[in-house]
């Protein structure tokens, strides 16, 4: 019962200061845009399916675990 007590007063807390950000609101707005078309959009157009165009199908596992080795040693 205490735990979930502190648990409330931690969500409470985090709650009531991003209800009252004004500022800080719009900049994790920013934050949250950027990191989607870092993560999302520049990974359509960037980078390819590297396995997808080199493994035969069903061989995917097979593709990686050669290529890791491969560069391992090479180094």
């Amino acid at each position: 019962m205490n735990v979930k007590k502190t648990l409330f007063k931690i969500w409470s807390f985090y709650y009531q200061g991003f209800k009252e950000m004004t500022l800080g609101r719009i900049l994790w707005a920013i934050i949250l845009l950027k990191l989607f078309v870092l993560f999302f959009v520049l990974r359509i157009f960037f980078f390819p399916d590297y396995v997808a165009t080199h493994a035969d199908e069903g061989e995917e596992a097979q593709f990686v675990g050669e290529e890791l080795v491969e560069r391992m040693v090479a180094d």
